[in-house]
C-alpha cells in the first residue's frame, strides 16, 4: 500500500460505534487514539477494543495506524506491547521531546516485531513541546520508520503559556518551522487539527495556509473534514510537472544501473522518487 498523508483522522479508541464506523472512512489514514481522547480508567479497555479492531484489518479502507499515550507517560510500554500486532501499519508518538525518547520506543518496537515476527511499522512523532519543536529535524531523521512527523498545536501552545486563538499567533513560527525541518530530513509534515467543527471557512482557510507553508495534509478529528482536505491538499499543476520530472529522470537512471540522479540542479534519489510516485498515484 503506497501511504498518503493528506488527512490523518483521530478515532477514540475506547468507543466500539466509533471504530466500527470508521471501517468506511476514507482518510489516507485512519488513526485508533489511545492518548487525548481516553480518559485514564478507559486506557485498558480502549487497548482490547483496538486490538479486536486490528484483527478486522481487511474490512478498513485506509492505513491503520494507534496513537499511544505519550513517552513521559509511564503507559507508552503498554500501549505497544498490546497493540503492536498483525494489521497494525504505524503507530503516532505524541509529545516527542528528542531522538532518546525516539530510541526508547525503536528497542520495544524492534523486540515485539521479532518475537511477533511482523515487518517494521511506522512511526510518526508528533510535536507538541518548545523541546520537540527544537528539536524536529533530529526526531525527523531518527531512521527509515519516520515516514512524517505531525504538529499538536494545542499542547504547544500551553508548553510556552499561551492562550490558544484561531490564529494562534504563538505557535506561527513552530508551525512554519516543522515542516521545513521535516522536508530537509527526507519526510513529510502533517498539520495541526482545526477544533471548531461549526466554522468551514475558517478551517479550509487554515488548510489552505498550512498547505502553504509545506504541510502536505491535516490532522482531523471528524468525517466531515475529510473531502475538505483531499481538495485542498491535491497537488497543483507545477506538483504534478516536477513529480513526472523526478520519476522520469530516476528510472532512466535505475535503467542504467545508476541510483541517484539530477533534475534541474537538484539532486534526487529514491525516497524523492517514491515521493513524486506517490504523488502522481493521488491524481491518477
Amino acid at each position: 500500500m503506497t501511504q498518503f498523508f493528506r488527512s490523518l483522522i483521530f478515532v477514540p479508541g475506547n468507543n466500539p460505534r466509533f471504530l466500527e464506523k470508521a471501517k468506511k472512512l476514507r482518510a489516507d489514514i485512519v488513526c485508533f487514539d489511545l492518548e487525548d481522547s481516553v480518559p485514564d480508567n478507559e486506557k485498558v479497555n480502549a487497548r482490547n477494543l483496538i486490538k479486536s479492531a486490528l484483527k478486522s484489518r481487511q474490512s478498513y479502507e485506509s492505513s491503520i495506524f494507534v496513537r499511544t499515550n505519550s513517552p513521559t507517560s509511564g503507559k507508552i510500554s503498554s500501549d505497544l506491547k498490546e497493540v503492536v500486532q498483525k494489521g497494525i501499519d504505524g503507530i503516532v508518538i505524541p509529545k516527542v521531546n528528542n531522538v532518546k525518547e525516539m530510541e526508547k520506543i525503536e528497542k520495544i518496537l524492534s523486540k515485539l516485531e521479532k518475537t511477533r515476527n511482523l515487518k517494521p511499522i511506522q512511526i510518526i512523532p508528533s510535536i507538541e513541546s518548545a523541546e520537540g519543536v527544537v528539536n524536529t529535524y533530529n526526531i525527523a531523521s531518527f531512521g527509515k520508520r519516520v515516514s512524517a512527523v505531525v504538529f499538536g498545536v494545542f499542547d504547544l501552545l500551553n508548553d510556552l503559556g499561551v492562550e490558544y486563538t484561531k490564529e494562534s499567533e504563538g505557535a506561527r513560527y513552530s508551525r512554519a518551522k516543522i515542516p521545513v525541518d521535516a522536508h530537509a530530513a527526507g519526510v513529510v509534515a502533517i498539520d495541526a487539527i482545526w477544533q471548531d467543527l461549526k466554522d468551514s471557512k475558517g478551517f479550509a482557510k487554515d488548510c489552505k495556509l498550512g498547505k502553504s507553508l509545506g504541510y502536505s495534509g491535516k490532522s482531523i478529528i471528524h468525517p466531515d473534514q475529510i473531502s475538505v482536505v483531499h481538495k485542498l491538499f491535491h497537488p497543483n499543476k507545477s506538483e504534478i510537472f516536477w513529480a513526472e520530472k523526478v520519476c522520469k529522470a530516476y528510472l532512466e537512471s535505475t535503467k542504467k544501473g545508476k541510483g541517484a540522479t539530477i533534475v534541474d540542479g537538484k539532486m534526487i534519489d529514491e525516497v524523492h522518487f517514491k515521493q513524486a510516485k506517490s504523488l502522481l498515484e493521488v491524481v491518477k
